[in-house]
Protein backbone atom coordinates (compact mmCIF):
# COMPACT_ATOMS: atom_id res chain seq x y z
CA UNK A 1 0.00 0.00 0.00
CA UNK A 2 1.33 3.58 -1.49
CA UNK A 3 1.33 6.54 -0.26
CA UNK A 4 -1.22 7.63 -2.07
CA UNK A 5 -3.57 4.42 -2.04
CA UNK A 6 -4.13 4.83 1.83
CA UNK A 7 -6.01 8.08 2.39
CA UNK A 8 -7.76 6.95 -0.93
CA UNK A 9 -9.15 3.56 0.65
CA UNK A 10 -9.79 5.42 4.06
CA UNK A 11 -11.93 8.13 1.98
CA UNK A 12 -13.55 4.82 0.89
CA UNK A 13 -14.93 3.49 3.98
CA UNK A 14 -16.01 6.17 4.84
CA UNK A 15 -18.24 7.48 1.99
CA UNK A 16 -19.67 4.11 2.27
CA UNK A 17 -20.21 4.50 6.22
CA UNK A 18 -22.04 7.54 6.11
CA UNK A 19 -24.49 6.44 2.93
CA UNK A 20 -24.99 2.61 3.94
CA UNK A 21 -26.98 1.89 7.34
CA UNK A 22 -27.20 -0.87 9.68
CA UNK A 23 -29.68 -3.09 9.59
CA UNK A 24 -31.64 -2.69 13.27
CA UNK A 25 -30.98 -7.03 13.70
CA UNK A 26 -26.96 -5.58 13.37
CA UNK A 27 -27.55 -2.90 16.05
CA UNK A 28 -28.75 -5.11 18.30
CA UNK A 29 -26.58 -8.16 18.28
CA UNK A 30 -23.74 -5.60 18.40
CA UNK A 31 -25.70 -4.05 21.48
CA UNK A 32 -25.93 -7.45 23.10
CA UNK A 33 -21.89 -8.74 22.34
CA UNK A 34 -20.71 -5.14 23.78
CA UNK A 35 -23.64 -5.84 26.85
CA UNK A 36 -22.06 -8.96 27.83
CA UNK A 37 -18.35 -8.38 26.94
CA UNK A 38 -18.93 -5.40 29.60
CA UNK A 39 -20.95 -7.71 32.16
CA UNK A 40 -17.98 -10.42 32.12
CA UNK A 41 -15.55 -7.63 32.84
CA UNK A 42 -17.28 -6.35 35.65
CA UNK A 43 -17.92 -9.72 36.99
CA UNK A 44 -13.84 -10.34 36.82
CA UNK A 45 -13.40 -6.66 38.55
CA UNK A 46 -15.85 -7.52 41.31
CA UNK A 47 -14.38 -10.71 41.91
CA UNK A 48 -10.52 -9.58 41.81
CA UNK A 49 -11.48 -6.76 43.66
CA UNK A 50 -13.52 -8.73 46.69
CA UNK A 51 -10.17 -11.23 46.90
CA UNK A 52 -7.86 -7.97 47.13
CA UNK A 53 -10.29 -6.29 49.92
CA UNK A 54 -10.41 -9.10 51.87
CA UNK A 55 -7.33 -11.10 51.18
CA UNK A 56 -4.70 -8.19 51.13
CA UNK A 57 -4.72 -7.18 55.12
CA UNK A 58 -3.68 -10.77 55.40
CA UNK A 59 -0.80 -10.73 53.49
CA UNK A 60 2.43 -10.57 55.70
CA UNK A 61 6.08 -11.82 55.70
CA UNK A 62 4.48 -14.27 58.30
CA UNK A 63 2.18 -15.45 56.35
CA UNK A 64 4.02 -15.97 53.26
CA UNK A 65 7.36 -17.44 54.87
CA UNK A 66 5.60 -19.70 57.89
CA UNK A 67 4.18 -22.91 58.31
CA UNK A 68 0.85 -23.13 59.67
CA UNK A 69 0.29 -23.63 62.95
CA UNK A 70 -2.48 -23.69 65.94
CA UNK A 71 -4.98 -25.77 64.10
CA UNK A 72 -3.84 -23.25 60.82
CA UNK A 73 -5.32 -19.83 62.76
CA UNK A 74 -1.86 -18.99 62.89
CA UNK A 75 1.32 -18.59 60.82
CA UNK A 76 1.57 -18.97 57.34
CA UNK A 77 0.88 -20.87 53.96
CA UNK A 78 4.93 -21.39 52.92
CA UNK A 79 4.50 -24.71 52.53
CA UNK A 80 1.38 -24.49 50.51
CA UNK A 81 3.26 -22.06 48.23
CA UNK A 82 5.94 -24.13 47.13
CA UNK A 83 4.18 -27.14 47.06
CA UNK A 84 1.78 -25.46 44.55
CA UNK A 85 4.70 -23.86 42.45
CA UNK A 86 6.39 -27.31 42.42
CA UNK A 87 3.66 -28.90 41.28
CA UNK A 88 3.17 -27.17 38.31
CA UNK A 89 6.95 -26.43 37.28
CA UNK A 90 7.01 -30.43 37.19
CA UNK A 91 4.13 -30.89 35.36
CA UNK A 92 5.30 -28.05 32.81
CA UNK A 93 8.91 -30.04 32.54
CA UNK A 94 6.59 -33.58 31.79
CA UNK A 95 3.97 -32.20 29.39
CA UNK A 96 5.87 -29.63 27.25
CA UNK A 97 8.56 -31.75 25.75
CA UNK A 98 5.24 -34.32 24.99
CA UNK A 99 3.34 -32.29 23.83
CA UNK A 100 5.85 -30.30 21.34
CA UNK A 101 6.94 -34.12 20.27
CA UNK A 102 3.28 -35.22 19.69
CA UNK A 103 2.66 -32.13 17.23
CA UNK A 104 5.72 -32.15 15.85
CA UNK A 105 4.72 -35.75 14.62
CA UNK A 106 1.28 -34.63 13.63
CA UNK A 107 2.55 -31.62 11.66
CA UNK A 108 5.63 -32.95 10.08
CA UNK A 109 5.81 -36.69 9.79
CA UNK A 110 1.95 -37.91 10.03
CA UNK A 111 0.62 -38.63 6.44
CA UNK A 112 -3.17 -38.71 7.91
CA UNK A 113 -3.25 -42.27 8.31
CA UNK A 114 -4.62 -44.36 10.76
CA UNK A 115 -2.36 -43.85 13.85
CA UNK A 116 -2.85 -39.80 13.01
CA UNK A 117 -6.58 -40.55 13.42
CA UNK A 118 -6.36 -42.24 16.49
CA UNK A 119 -3.94 -39.68 18.44
CA UNK A 120 -6.33 -36.93 16.72
CA UNK A 121 -9.55 -38.77 18.92
CA UNK A 122 -7.27 -39.52 21.68
CA UNK A 123 -6.20 -35.58 21.80
CA UNK A 124 -10.22 -34.98 21.47
CA UNK A 125 -11.73 -36.87 24.34
CA UNK A 126 -8.82 -36.10 26.82
CA UNK A 127 -9.77 -32.58 26.69
CA UNK A 128 -13.03 -33.47 27.13
CA UNK A 129 -12.56 -35.83 30.22
CA UNK A 130 -13.80 -34.52 33.90
CA UNK A 131 -10.90 -33.62 35.98
CA UNK A 132 -12.23 -36.11 38.82
CA UNK A 133 -11.59 -38.67 36.15
CA UNK A 134 -7.47 -37.79 35.90
CA UNK A 135 -7.43 -37.92 39.66
CA UNK A 136 -8.71 -41.68 39.81
CA UNK A 137 -6.89 -42.35 36.56
CA UNK A 138 -3.46 -40.67 38.86
CA UNK A 139 -4.19 -42.71 41.80
CA UNK A 140 -4.95 -46.18 39.93
CA UNK A 141 -1.98 -46.42 37.20
CA UNK A 142 0.81 -44.00 38.71
CA UNK A 143 0.35 -44.69 42.71
CA UNK A 144 -0.88 -48.27 42.71
CA UNK A 145 -0.04 -49.58 39.30
CA UNK A 146 3.61 -48.20 38.49
CA UNK A 147 4.56 -46.67 42.17
CA UNK A 148 3.47 -50.16 43.61
CA UNK A 149 5.35 -52.28 41.05
CA UNK A 150 8.47 -50.25 41.80
CA UNK A 151 8.62 -50.65 45.14
CA UNK A 152 8.28 -54.51 45.15
CA UNK A 153 11.14 -54.71 42.48
CA UNK A 154 13.63 -52.49 43.98
CA UNK A 155 12.70 -52.75 48.13
CA UNK A 156 10.63 -55.85 48.00
CA UNK A 157 7.40 -54.01 49.10
CA UNK A 158 4.85 -56.41 48.87
CA UNK A 159 1.95 -55.50 46.52
CA UNK A 160 -1.15 -57.70 47.26
CA UNK A 161 -2.58 -59.18 50.35
CA UNK A 162 -1.28 -62.67 49.24
CA UNK A 163 2.45 -61.34 48.85
CA UNK A 164 2.32 -60.03 52.33
CA UNK A 165 0.50 -63.55 53.44
CA UNK A 166 3.66 -64.63 51.51
CA UNK A 167 5.90 -62.98 53.69
CA UNK A 168 4.60 -63.62 56.67
CA UNK A 169 4.67 -67.12 56.21
CA UNK A 170 8.55 -66.86 55.29
CA UNK A 171 9.14 -64.75 58.38
CA UNK A 172 7.12 -67.36 60.87
CA UNK A 173 9.90 -69.99 61.91
CA UNK A 174 11.98 -66.73 62.81
CA UNK A 175 9.21 -64.90 64.64
CA UNK A 176 9.13 -68.48 66.62
CA UNK A 177 12.59 -68.65 67.33
CA UNK A 178 12.47 -65.00 68.19
CA UNK A 179 9.57 -65.59 71.06
CA UNK A 180 11.40 -68.42 72.40
CA UNK A 181 14.34 -66.56 72.89
CA UNK A 182 12.24 -64.03 74.55
CA UNK A 183 10.47 -66.19 76.87
CA UNK A 184 13.90 -67.55 78.00
CA UNK A 185 15.50 -64.37 78.64
CA UNK A 186 12.21 -63.12 80.52
CA UNK A 187 12.67 -66.56 82.84
CA UNK A 188 16.32 -65.59 83.44
CA UNK A 189 15.31 -61.76 83.93
CA UNK A 190 12.56 -63.22 86.72
CA UNK A 191 9.79 -60.90 84.75
CA UNK A 192 6.76 -62.64 86.13
CA UNK A 193 4.13 -59.69 85.94
CA UNK A 194 1.75 -60.68 82.97
CA UNK A 195 1.56 -57.63 81.10
CA UNK A 196 5.57 -56.80 81.73
CA UNK A 197 6.54 -59.92 80.39
CA UNK A 198 4.14 -59.69 77.50
CA UNK A 199 5.61 -56.26 76.53
CA UNK A 200 9.29 -57.42 77.16
CA UNK A 201 8.61 -60.35 74.54
CA UNK A 202 6.60 -58.71 72.07
CA UNK A 203 9.64 -55.56 72.07
CA UNK A 204 12.16 -58.55 71.85
CA UNK A 205 10.67 -59.74 69.15
CA UNK A 206 10.19 -56.91 66.78
CA UNK A 207 13.97 -56.10 67.51
CA UNK A 208 14.86 -59.58 65.55
CA UNK A 209 13.33 -59.45 62.82
CA UNK A 210 14.11 -57.94 59.73
CA UNK A 211 13.25 -54.32 59.01
CA UNK A 212 9.81 -53.93 57.03
CA UNK A 213 10.61 -52.18 53.76
CA UNK A 214 9.48 -48.53 53.40
CA UNK A 215 6.58 -47.95 50.91
CA UNK A 216 8.66 -44.96 48.65
CA UNK A 217 6.89 -44.70 44.87
CA UNK A 218 3.68 -46.39 45.80
CA UNK A 219 2.17 -43.78 47.61
CA UNK A 220 1.07 -40.46 46.72
CA UNK A 221 3.44 -37.45 46.18
CA UNK A 222 4.18 -34.48 44.29
CA UNK A 223 5.23 -36.30 41.39
CA UNK A 224 2.67 -38.31 40.88
CA UNK A 225 0.52 -35.34 40.87
CA UNK A 226 3.28 -33.29 38.88
CA UNK A 227 2.11 -36.40 36.17
CA UNK A 228 -1.66 -36.45 36.42
CA UNK A 229 -1.55 -32.34 36.14
CA UNK A 230 0.77 -33.22 32.70
CA UNK A 231 -1.87 -35.74 31.59
CA UNK A 232 -4.54 -32.65 32.09
CA UNK A 233 -3.32 -30.29 30.21
CA UNK A 234 -1.56 -32.55 27.12
CA UNK A 235 -4.11 -31.37 24.91
CA UNK A 236 -3.81 -27.21 25.23
CA UNK A 237 -0.12 -27.58 24.55
CA UNK A 238 -0.44 -30.09 21.65
CA UNK A 239 -3.12 -27.77 20.06
CA UNK A 240 -0.97 -24.74 20.59
CA UNK A 241 2.15 -26.29 19.35
CA UNK A 242 0.46 -27.67 16.18
CA UNK A 243 -1.03 -23.66 15.22
CA UNK A 244 2.35 -22.53 15.52
CA UNK A 245 4.19 -25.24 13.85
CA UNK A 246 1.13 -25.01 10.90
CA UNK A 247 1.62 -21.05 11.00
CA UNK A 248 5.52 -21.72 9.84
CA UNK A 249 5.43 -20.78 5.61
CA UNK A 250 5.88 -23.87 3.61
CA UNK A 251 8.54 -21.72 1.73
CA UNK A 252 10.35 -21.51 4.50
CA UNK A 253 10.73 -25.70 4.91
CA UNK A 254 11.44 -25.69 1.08
CA UNK A 255 14.23 -23.10 1.27
CA UNK A 256 15.56 -25.46 4.09
CA UNK A 257 15.08 -28.57 1.84
CA UNK A 258 16.19 -27.17 -1.51
CA UNK A 259 20.17 -26.16 0.68
CA UNK A 260 20.20 -29.86 1.41
CA UNK A 261 18.85 -30.33 4.87
CA UNK A 262 17.13 -33.44 6.20
CA UNK A 263 14.05 -33.30 7.83
CA UNK A 264 14.93 -33.30 11.12
CA UNK A 265 17.41 -30.94 10.97
CA UNK A 266 14.39 -28.12 9.24
CA UNK A 267 12.55 -29.26 12.21
CA UNK A 268 15.14 -28.36 14.82
CA UNK A 269 16.80 -25.08 13.43
CA UNK A 270 13.86 -23.43 11.17
CA UNK A 271 10.46 -25.00 12.26
CA UNK A 272 10.87 -24.80 16.11
CA UNK A 273 12.51 -21.90 16.75
CA UNK A 274 9.57 -20.11 14.43
CA UNK A 275 7.01 -21.83 16.31
CA UNK A 276 8.33 -21.33 20.06
CA UNK A 277 6.14 -18.20 20.76
CA UNK A 278 3.32 -20.48 19.74
CA UNK A 279 4.61 -23.30 21.86
CA UNK A 280 5.16 -20.83 24.54
CA UNK A 281 1.43 -20.00 24.27
CA UNK A 282 0.21 -23.42 25.27
CA UNK A 283 2.60 -23.67 28.25
CA UNK A 284 0.86 -20.54 29.25
CA UNK A 285 -2.40 -21.90 29.19
CA UNK A 286 -1.03 -25.54 30.63
CA UNK A 287 0.10 -23.14 33.60
CA UNK A 288 -2.92 -21.63 34.01
CA UNK A 289 -4.91 -24.47 34.06
CA UNK A 290 -2.70 -26.58 36.03
CA UNK A 291 -2.17 -24.80 38.60
CA UNK A 292 -6.16 -23.79 39.37
CA UNK A 293 -7.04 -27.55 39.38
CA UNK A 294 -7.45 -29.27 42.65
CA UNK A 295 -10.04 -32.38 41.81
CA UNK A 296 -7.06 -34.29 39.63
CA UNK A 297 -4.36 -34.01 42.82
CA UNK A 298 -7.11 -35.25 45.61
CA UNK A 299 -5.95 -38.14 45.58
CA UNK A 300 -2.13 -38.51 44.72
CA UNK A 301 -0.28 -37.27 47.89
CA UNK A 302 -1.99 -33.85 48.62
CA UNK A 303 -2.26 -33.30 52.34
CA UNK A 304 -3.74 -30.51 54.75
CA UNK A 305 -1.35 -30.02 56.85
CA UNK A 306 2.34 -30.72 56.23
CA UNK A 307 4.83 -28.36 58.47
CA UNK A 308 8.18 -28.66 56.61
CA UNK A 309 8.72 -28.89 52.42
CA UNK A 310 9.50 -32.39 51.11
CA UNK A 311 13.21 -32.14 51.01
CA UNK A 312 15.87 -34.28 50.72
CA UNK A 313 19.65 -34.19 51.94
CA UNK A 314 21.26 -30.87 51.12
CA UNK A 315 23.79 -30.82 48.35
CA UNK A 316 26.89 -29.82 50.07
CA UNK A 317 29.18 -27.21 47.79
CA UNK A 318 31.30 -26.06 50.17
CA UNK A 319 30.77 -23.02 51.47
CA UNK A 320 27.04 -23.44 51.58
CA UNK A 321 24.49 -26.21 50.89
CA UNK A 322 21.35 -26.28 48.42
CA UNK A 323 18.26 -28.10 49.92
CA UNK A 324 16.70 -29.95 46.89
CA UNK A 325 12.89 -30.90 46.60
CA UNK A 326 11.74 -34.64 47.27
CA UNK A 327 9.25 -35.47 44.46
CA UNK A 328 8.27 -38.24 46.10
CA UNK A 329 6.72 -36.92 49.30
CA UNK A 330 3.18 -35.54 50.06
CA UNK A 331 2.28 -32.14 49.58
CA UNK A 332 0.66 -29.43 50.36
CA UNK A 333 -1.13 -27.32 47.81
CA UNK A 334 -3.10 -23.62 47.85
CA UNK A 335 -6.18 -25.06 46.21
CA UNK A 336 -6.53 -27.75 48.61
CA UNK A 337 -5.79 -25.35 51.54
CA UNK A 338 -8.75 -23.03 50.51
CA UNK A 339 -10.42 -26.29 49.95
CA UNK A 340 -10.11 -27.45 53.86
CA UNK A 341 -10.70 -24.11 55.16
CA UNK A 342 -14.03 -23.77 54.05
CA UNK A 343 -15.26 -26.66 54.28
CA UNK A 344 -13.42 -29.06 56.83
CA UNK A 345 -12.46 -26.84 59.60
CA UNK A 346 -13.74 -26.34 62.54
CA UNK A 347 -13.76 -22.51 62.11
CA UNK A 348 -14.65 -21.61 58.63
CA UNK A 349 -16.11 -18.17 59.11
CA UNK A 350 -13.69 -17.34 61.32
CA UNK A 351 -10.54 -18.12 58.90
CA UNK A 352 -12.15 -16.10 55.70
CA UNK A 353 -9.18 -13.99 56.19
CA UNK A 354 -6.94 -16.58 55.92
CA UNK A 355 -8.75 -18.12 52.86
CA UNK A 356 -8.69 -14.98 50.82
CA UNK A 357 -5.63 -14.40 51.62
CA UNK A 358 -4.63 -17.46 50.41
CA UNK A 359 -7.04 -17.44 47.68
CA UNK A 360 -4.86 -13.96 46.14
CA UNK A 361 -1.33 -16.03 46.86
CA UNK A 362 -3.06 -18.27 44.70
CA UNK A 363 -4.00 -16.02 41.95
CA UNK A 364 -0.74 -13.66 41.89
CA UNK A 365 1.61 -17.26 41.90
CA UNK A 366 -0.47 -18.03 39.06
CA UNK A 367 -0.08 -14.98 37.40
CA UNK A 368 3.61 -14.67 37.95
CA UNK A 369 3.94 -17.97 36.43
CA UNK A 370 2.12 -16.81 33.40
CA UNK A 371 3.84 -13.19 33.09
CA UNK A 372 7.30 -15.17 33.02
CA UNK A 373 6.20 -17.97 30.31
CA UNK A 374 4.36 -14.26 28.14
CA UNK A 375 7.85 -12.68 28.61
CA UNK A 376 9.50 -14.84 27.19
CA UNK A 377 7.45 -15.66 24.22
CA UNK A 378 8.11 -12.03 23.24
CA UNK A 379 11.52 -12.01 23.60
CA UNK A 380 11.53 -15.12 21.11
CA UNK A 381 8.93 -13.38 18.77
CA UNK A 382 11.42 -10.40 18.71
CA UNK A 383 13.87 -12.64 18.02
CA UNK A 384 12.33 -14.41 15.44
Amino acid sequence: MTEHTGPAIQSARQRVTQKTKAPVWALLFESIVRGVTGAVILVLFFLMGTILFRGGGQITPEFLLQAPRDGMTAGGIFPAIMGTFFVVLFMIIMALPLGVFGAVYMVEYSKGGLMSRIIRAAVNNLAGVPSIVFGLFGLGFFVLFVGRNLDYHIYGVPRTAEEVRQIQAELAPLRAEAQDEAMALADEQDIVDPAEREAFIEQYVEEQMPAVSRTVFGQGAMFWAAATLAILVLPFVIVATEEALRAVPPSTREAAYGLGATRWQVIATVVLPQAKPGILTGAILAVARGAGELAPILFVGVTFFTPGLPLTEPINLGLFSIPVVNPFEEFMHLNYHIYTMATQHHDPIGTRGIQFGTTLVLVALTFVMNLMAIMLRRRYSRKG
